[in-house]
């Protein structure tokens, strides 16, 4: 078994970048004309001017500005059953106001076939209507009913700043009347592309030659709350697919129920492709999932998970995308997985030659994670189970790097292994990716409550794994100061990861296949480059409305 002698303890102390509570102003801009419509930057000299605004058939519709800097938009100006079908931008307003919307905002229209979609031009990104959101705007979304929704072929373009994040938040936080994790104040985000989904049916193999939709076939799935009025779809054959920009975003408080009964992620990615840039991303305090894949292949850099009562990274349907530095933190009495992942969408044990010829052409989710670091709370019974860490099922090939595990100890009862685990792989042909090689775990460390659900450890340590254990098999608690010589994490926050360089790995655990570089870490943040300091929500001490639970 291990020693509990994994890291050496280093000094703690770094100061953290300080965030930029500052005003936010803007200088005036010159407008966009289109062929069909002309964007009003704002910048004019009345606070009319500052609104939003865009001509659609010869006539101006804008928002309307109040005595607080805000600017209001209701269902004439956008919503269901009257989508955005022309480019419009949004710009940030000055001394802190907002764009608040009463009604749901979708951008592009919704086709339900390949026919629709052909005969109205939309193939891609692009094809369709731009949402552009300047840096350091904040939109707030006024009843629980109300969401975001990027059509396929249109594209959201929200290019924040470290200094000037962007900001989708609901009213009543606005307000400040919620708690830091209160939930389900407003929808959450819906993108959707025409990346690959393996609910549909291709022709030969994903990312050869060749590659294509079956002729004849229809790749127009539901999206999650499509219904009626709100309906959207997703799917496609184009992983390389564009739709937008998303950098020093921060999403808040999601999670509603809307219409069609589904309760919402942070954000829905559906079928977005490669193209589309995701750079520095927090979802805060959501009911459901904080990000959640189906399909497609968009890279993700900097991701922050914070208080995310269901799976705060859930995979499936295919996602083949690249995750570099993710920091998952969950509620101290709440939280479901860390990561939740799915091989196969409509996966059925039964169907073994199915399943083996979706993985022979490429179809499963193969996810690569670099960088993560989980936090999760030993919760038991939480809004959407205990909360737990790694589960790998349905097929799925994921390669984890240079990633730490760890749980807070409770007092729950840990003898029937099924609470709190580190890792859990179910499924047969999981399991032999797990053998063969295909499900790779390199230079991690678990330091859980319950190491697993089964046999998962001395799968994981077969492949380097290292599990903080003592003599008798027994894991270790690596969130008190009662093993001070196991640290994990170090810094005021206890966020960041302890330089791989200076640790002293148990020279006795099996070697990683592939140990970091020099100078670099396990886990997602170091202390001389915190890249969460001064747009994040909830992390520093700056900006945040309660400390993390376990500082």
């Amino acid at each position: 078994m291990k020693s509990t002698r994994l890291f050496t303890v280093l000094a703690a102390g770094f100061a953290l970048a300080a965030c930029d509570g500052g005003d936010i102003n803007i200088e005036p801009t010159t407008s966009v004309n289109n062929s069909n419509n002309t964007v009003n930057n704002g910048g004019g000299d009345t606070p009319s001017d500052m609104c939003a605004s865009y001509v659609k058939n010869g006539q101006t519709i804008q928002g309307t500005a109040d005595a607080n800097g805000n600017c209001t938009y209701g269902s004439a100006f956008v919503g269901p059953k009257n989508n955005l079908t022309v480019d419009l931008l949004i710009p940030a307003l000055p001394d802190g106001g907002a764009h608040i919307f009463t009604s749901s905002l979708f951008v592009g229209e919704t086709y339900r076939t390949q026919a629709d979609l052909q005969a109205a031009g939309i193939t891609e990104g692009g094809d369709g209507p731009t949402l552009t959101i300047e840096a350091g705007a904040t939109l707030a979304f006024q009843t629980n009913k109300d969401f975001i929704i990027i059509n396929r072929g249109s594209r959201i373009l929200a290019d924040g700043r470290a200094d000037a994040p962007i900001t989708f938040t609901s009213v009543s936080d606005l307000n400040g009347t919620v708690d830091p994790e209160s939930v389900q104040q407003w929808g959450g985000m819906v993108i959707n592309g025409f990346g690959v989904s393996n609910k549909c049916s291709y022709d030969g193999t994903r990312g050869q030659a060749g590659f294509q939709l079956t002729p004849g076939t229809e790749c127009s799935i539901e999206a999650e709350g499509s219904a009626g009025d709100d309906e959207s779809q997703y799917g496609g054959d184009n992983d390389a697919d564009d739709s937008g920009i998303l950098r020093y975003v921060v999403v808040k408080h999601t999670g509603a129920e809307v219409g069609n009964g589904d309760e919402l992620n942070g954000i829905s990615f559906g079928g977005v492709g490669s193209s589309t840039v995701v750079e520095n991303l927090e979802v805060y305090s959501t009911y459901d999932d904080g990000i959640e894949m189906f399909g497609g292949s968009v890279n993700f850099t900097n991701v922050v998970a914070l208080y995310v009562r269901d799976d705060s990274i859930d995979i499936d349907e295919g996602y083949n995308g690249t995750i570099t530095n993710a920091l998952v933190i969950q509620p101290e009495n709440d939280g479901n997985q860390c990561i939740e992942s799915d091989g196969i969408g409509s996966y059925s044990a039964a169907n073994v030659a199915l399943n083996a010829d979706f993985i022979a052409r490429g179809l499963n989710s193969r996810p690569t994670i670099n960088n993560l670091t989980c936090i999760f709370s030993a919760n038991e019974g939480g809004t959407h189970g205990s909360g737990a860490g790694w589960r790998f099922r349905e097929g799925i090939w994921p390669v984890i790097n240079d990633s730490l595990l760890i749980s807070s100890f409770g007092a729950n009862d840990q003898s029937n292994g099924t609470d709190n685990f580190c890792l859990r792989i179910d499924d047969d042909e999981t399991n032999a990716a797990a053998t063969n090689g295909d499900l790779q775990l390199n230079s991690v460390i678990f330091a859980c409550q319950e190491n697993q659900v089964d046999t998962e450890q001395a799968t994981a340590e077969g492949m380097g794994a290292q599990f903080a254990t003592v003599a008798d098999g027994t894991a270790v608690d690596a969130s008190t100061a009662a093993n001070p010589e196991l640290q994990l994490l170090e810094g005021d926050q206890k966020i960041y990861s302890v330089s791989w360089a200076t640790s002293m790995v148990d020279s006795a655990a099996p070697a990683a296949t592939t140990e970091p570089t020099q100078g670099n870490i396990l886990g997602a943040i170091e202390a001389t480059n915190d890249w969460t300091a001064g747009w994040t929500y909830g992390i520093h001490p700056d900006n945040r409305g309660q400390a993390l639970w376990f500082e």
